[in-house]
């Protein structure tokens, strides 16, 4: 039998920041004793991540759980919607997909989901003091609202006090809190008990005179005003700020203005590493790339058209739910030629999950998985890959094999990671390709593909092992003839922990937390 107390942090669009406030809640009270979980009913994203024991599950609630001090569980993200088009998702239901489907088809099938994800947090609920709830989107999509079970359909089904959060940075706040609460019913208004203004820059005293008659307006207080924080914590999807601009920090900032004034000059003096991640239709998971972005030696950049490349150190090609889809784009684009000189020419260029498969000479799709028949890849590997129904998901640890040539540093790395991919890689007819890593898996298996400057693998988190990362700035510094002392690298784990130290400092310090705990023991 249920027994948490609950609160749910809706939006009134989407990117009001959900995500962050769920996590700094969540941290918040675990340092107070309880026992806190993060819950999200269904979630669209293309960032993802695998749990311990092999499930599927959104990289959002992966950070929400990791700030409240638990382990990631499937139960805190029944319903993961991963984007294949732009109507049509894979499905994935408790952490493992079971089927593609478009969105009317859904609309009208996830109906049957609701007893999945009642039981999912009722189990939740069972074993923890309290749930933090996320909405999806916006609670005010009208058009949305039968069968809703991610905002209000999911508050009445659980009975939780709401909390709406606005989005102060883009303008327009005001008009956002009052607007999503009279399109509310009646019945969905009494849920809301009151809203929070997110991500405010500047002198807080200004726009206090707007909070009174705003309170007056809706019918509910406001519950803080939370600043706009500069913190490096896991992005749930595309939105991220990391796509559309520089880094998080001033540095990032002036490194890759650094590194970009260099490929547009040819200028090779720039004492940054260049390194660029295309920015393919259907990214996934460019969490992968969070620890490149934080070291000192690299500007990372995303690129989404072949005039913006240039000559970068590194070409990354990531993860993407759209493998076939994203090759296709390259050729069209003409991206692949560019990648495809580079790589001639004797760059480095990596590829992760699809960005691995794209490497290779062949992409088929048999069964229609993705887009069904056949697709040259960008061929250089002497690899082919076979699309298939089965998903591999598994977390793992993995040690570097004997490497020679460009990337002879990174031999005998220890690192840890998970795999999350459709499709099995093997060379092409009557070619060998060197494998990069052994998995230690039960039985063993090897993993990736190396030619020359050219490298590729299934595993998300490759770049997680500072030792990793160390290697590729060693390795990059000397192809540019550049001498490089690595600084010891912040632990990753422990650097998450003070991301979300401080946002749970910043939040505590914005929040009325004595309203907010009466609100979690009232209830509706």
């Amino acid at each position: 039998m249920a027994h948490a107390k609950s609160c749910m942090i809706q939006g009134t669009m989407s990117n009001a920041g959900k995500s962050l406030l769920v996590a700094g809640l969540c941290r918040i009270f675990a340092r107070r004793g309880y026992r806190v979980a993060p819950f999200k009913s269904q979630n669209m994203a293309l960032n993802s991540g695998v749990t311990a024991d092999g499930f599927e599950m959104g990289r959002a609630q992966i950070m929400q759980a990791e700030a409240a001090g638990t382990h990631p569980d499937v139960r805190m993200n029944p319903i993961l919607l991963k984007p294949t088009s732009n109507t049509g998702s894979q499905v994935i239901v408790m952490g493992q997909p079971i089927d593609t489907m478009q969105a009317k088809e859904y609309y009208a099938f996830k109906h049957t989901l609701r007893k999945t994800v009642r039981e999912a947090y009722d189990q939740l609920a069972s074993e923890y003091d309290l749930v933090f709830l996320e909405g999806a989107g916006s609670p005010a999509e009208i058009n949305l609202k039968d069968d809703d079970l991610v905002n209000m359909g999911m508050a009445k089904m659980v009975q939780a006090p709401v909390l709406l959060a606005g989005d102060i940075d883009p303008g327009g706040v005001f008009a956002q809190l009052y607007g999503t609460i009279k399109l509310l019913d009646a019945d969905e208004q009494r849920y809301v008990k009151g809203f929070i203004v997110n991500k405010f820059r500047g002198d807080v005293d200004i726009l206090r005179p707007g909070l009174a008659p705003l309170e007056k307006l809706c019918g509910v207080p406001c519950l803080g005003v939370v600043p706009y924080m500069q913190l490096d914590i896991d992005d749930e999807d595309s939105l991220a700020m990391r796509l559309s601009q520089a880094g998080r920090h001033g540095a990032a900032a002036a490194a890759r203005e650094g590194a970009e004034a260099a490929t547009e000059t040819g200028n090779s003096e720039s004492r940054f590493l260049d390194v660029a991640v295309i920015r393919l239709a259907h990214l996934s998971n460019f969490t992968d790339f969070n620890a490149l972005e934080r070291h000192e030696a690299i500007a990372l950049r995303y690129v989404s058209q072949p005039q913006q490349l240039g000559r970068p150190d590194l070409v990354i090609l990531p993860g993407t739910k759209n493998t076939m889809g994203d090759m296709r784009w390259l050729h069209e684009s003409g991206m692949a030629r560019c990648i495809q000189a580079l790589a001639q020419s004797g760059t480095y260029v990596l590829g992760i999950c699809g960005g691995y498969q794209m490497l290779g000479a062949l992409l088929s799709d048999p069964d229609g998985v993705e887009d069904g028949g056949e697709l040259a890849g960008l061929g250089l590997l002497p690899l082919q890959t076979v699309f298939t129904a089965d998903k591999r998901l598994t977390q793992t640890t993995a040690t570097v094999l004997p490497l020679e040539g460009p990337y002879h540093a990174l031999s005998g790395k220890e690192l840890q990671g998970y795999e999350i991919h459709m499709g099995e890689t093997h060379p092409v007819s009557g070619a060998s390709c060197p494998a990069v890593m052994q998995l230690h898996t039960d039985p063993p298996r090897l993993d990736g593909g190396v030619a020359g400057s050219v490298l590729g693998t299934y595993l998300h988190g490759f770049f997680d092992a500072p030792q990793v990362v160390d290697a590729f700035v060693e390795l990059l510094a000397h192809a540019r003839g550049l001498e490089w002392s690595a600084a010891p690298q912040a632990d990753a784990w422990n650097y998450k922990q003070r991301q979300y130290d401080l946002l749970a400092d910043g939040m505590e310090a914005a929040l009325d937390m004595d309203a907010l705990e009466r609100i979690i023991q009232a209830g509706v």
